[in-house]
């Protein structure tokens, strides 16, 4: 595909429906982190997840799922990778130290090495192959950064959205199960993630279906606030 030879509306989509691809292979990775992925077969489940971190920014299998398990151990919290520093709330600062715990020399040197690779053999392929590197692969994973930042992290924790006697620190974005897939593959349903990790991304709506319709037959926020029964 050359990037020249689109009309801007179609090349405005074609870079978006490039970004949501490319968030789809962290949000494999993400439920092969929770085991979810190939829950019969922890081996290959990991083995895809490592994959799939792999093709979509070069990031290391063992620290993401490091990290991501101590968010869920304490969220929105000084323990949270995730989370800001409790001084540089805003939005750039966040999202900047966000980024900062995931980016290493090495891994920007796998990138930097992936994309001249791609460079080269589009070299061939298109007239415009760095424009066309810079469209369909670098721009496509910066924008999937800030999609899975703003839907994971930043709208469902950060101060002022949350109740305090939630022990998730979290909350769900009020979207349709259609606009929440293509928000974020249903990342937005953020409290639910929280309470059942173990649940497929494409689990979230029925579980979000579930929790309002218990939340519409519950009379007291004394009961809203019972931790969840062991299963």
């Amino acid at each position: 595909m050359d990037g020249h030879s689109l009309p801007l509306a179609l090349l405005v989509l074609a870079v978006l429906s490039r970004a949501f691809l490319q968030t789809g292979l962290f949000i494999v990775a993400h439920d092969a982190m929770h085991g979810s992925l190939l829950p019969g077969s922890p081996g290959w489940n990991d083995r895809l997840g490592r994959l799939a971190l792999g093709l979509y920014a070069c990031l290391p299998w063992e620290i993401c799922r490091r990290n991501h398990r101590r968010h869920h151990q304490a969220p929105a919290s000084p323990l949270d990778p995730d989370h800001h520093d409790g001084q540089n709330r805003n939005l750039l600062a966040w999202y900047l130290r966000f980024m900062a715990k995931y980016l290493s020399p090495g891994q920007m040197a796998a990138l930097l090495s992936g994309w001249l690779v791609c460079a080269l053999l589009l070299n061939g392929l298109t007239p415009h192959p760095l424009a066309n590197l810079v469209l369909f692969w670098i721009l496509p994973l910066l924008l999937s950064s800030i999609q899975l930042f703003l839907f994971g992290t930043y709208l469902p924790h950060r101060e002022g959205t949350v109740t305090t006697v939630d022990r998730h620190h979290a909350r769900s974005l009020p979207l349709p199960a259609a606009l929440s897939l293509l928000a974020c593959y249903h990342f937005g349903y953020h409290w639910e993630h929280h309470e059942d990790p173990q649940l497929p991304w494409f689990q979230l709506p029925e579980r979000r279906r579930r929790r309002r319709f218990v939340t519409d037959h519950i009379s007291t926020p004394a009961e809203l606030a019972l931790p969840k029964a062991k299963r």
